[in-house]
């Protein structure tokens, strides 16, 4: 029989509205159908994030990677990232966590906006 694995999240969680769903708990793109769970919360229409935290400054809290149907990649969907402490802004993407270039996450501070 198999084992229900558990998520370990270490510190203290913030349990918040899915941004990829918007707390429906259905894929917003109706991938693969109409009937599909949330690929980011799994249907629950919450996720967790460890505090301190604060708005992804990649997807800008939509939870959706750059025009496309898929989960950001900064913050995995969930619209929220856990802010760097004593982090200095990134120079590169000037802290929006974009690379100017391509548009893609920023290669200094990986979507974060701060190192």
């Amino acid at each position: 029989m198999a084992k229900k694995r558990k998520k370990i999240i270490s510190g203290n969680a913030k349990t918040l509205t899915c941004a990829f769903c918007k707390g429906k708990g259905k894929d917003p793109f109706e991938v693969p159908s109409k009937l599909s769970d949330c690929q980011v919360c799994i249907g629950r229409g919450t996720v967790q994030v460890v505090e301190p935290v604060e708005t992804c400054p990649y997807c800008k809290g939509e939870g959706i990677f750059f025009h496309h149907r898929m989960p950001c990649t900064v913050c995995g969907g969930r619209g929220s990232v856990t802010r760097i402490k004593g982090g200095e802004r990134c120079e590169k993407c000037e802290g929006d966590g974009k690379n100017p270039d391509s548009g893609l996450p920023c290669s200094s501070c990986y979507g974060l906006g701060a190192i």
